[in-house]
This record gives structure tokens, sequence and C-alpha cells, in this order.
């Protein structure tokens, strides 16, 4: 069974051309998309069905670049873990345990200036560990990619906390 990349005729790395993505995802559905099968037969439908559903999996997959990098780990034998591994850098915990309260204080003081620093914050945290995590996948250290990928939900976790916040006070 071909892997997302190959379904797409995409090289097998973290750097995606989102242009010749959106394209091969598009050819792709358009051969499979179940429009085309009105009059084949049940299994011919289902097939199609589920070549439809399998490339927009693909899709969404790699058009994140979280999603992407776990996918790439897990292609290169290396599980996450995500539900048992949640060991973090010292330095990692404390920079969130600093942003918590940080996230606690804006809230209660109703202060989006804090929120959008926070949010500002964020993002040059996320946009470093994509960097490094590509750095990683490109040299082959799946396991450390893996570390990076666990920090990067940490990261998407807490960004939605600060969306929420930015929604309470308003």
């Amino acid at each position: 069974m071909q892997n997302h990349f190959e379904l797409f005729n995409l090289p097998q790395q973290f750097a995606v051309d989102a242009g010749a993505l959106d394209s091969a995802y598009r050819d792709v559905q358009s051969r499979v998309h179940p429009d085309k099968f009105v009059s084949a037969t049940d299994a011919e439908k289902r097939v199609a069905m589920q070549w439809a559903t399998r490339a927009n999996e693909a899709y969404q997959t790699l058009k994140n670049p979280q999603k992407r990098a776990q996918y790439l780990c897990e292609l290169n034998g290396v599980d996450l873990q995500t539900e048992s591994n949640t060991a973090m850098p010292m330095a990692f915990l404390m920079q969130q345990m600093e942003w918590r309260e940080e996230l606690g204080d804006a809230r209660a003081a109703k202060d989006s200036d804090a929120l959008e620093s926070l949010d500002d914050q964020l993002r040059k945290a996320r946009k470093q560990q994509l960097a490094q995590i590509e750095q990683q996948i490109g040299a082959g250290d799946f396991h450390a990619a893996a570390q990076g990928v666990r920090a990067l939900m940490f990261l998407e976790k807490f960004k939605e906390e600060i969306e929420q916040s930015f929604a309470a006070i308003e």
C-alpha cells in the first residue's frame, strides 16, 4: 500500500510544496470522486469511496506540519507514544509553567495586550520548534523529531487556551 507521499507523488520529506500537494490532491480526488461512479457497481462505488476517504486523510496529514512530522516519524519506525511518553526537557517545562502563569494573570486582568504578547511568543516558539523538527527529520534523527513533535503538541494545546482566553474577554 502506498504511503501518503507516494499517493500524491511527492518526495518523502518534511518540507512540502503546498501548491504541488493541493494540485496532486485535486488530481486524485477528480479520479475517485463518488460523482464519477454514479452508474458503477456497488463494489466500485465502495472502492472509490475508500480511495476518496484515503486521499482526504492523506491530504489533511501532509497539509498540517505537526501531523506530517508525526507521520514521517511513524513511517521511519518511531512511535510518538503520545499517551505514555510525556517526558519533556526541564527548560521546556519551566517555559510552559511561566506561560501558564502569564496566561492566568492575563485572563484574570482581562488584559488583551498580555494575551497578544503571549500569542506572539508562542508563534515564535512554534516556528522554532518546526524548524528544529525539520532539521532533525532531514538528518534522519526521528527519535529527536518525535520528542519535538510531542513538544509541538503542547504548544498547539496552549495556543488553543490562548484563543479561548481571547474569546472569553471579548
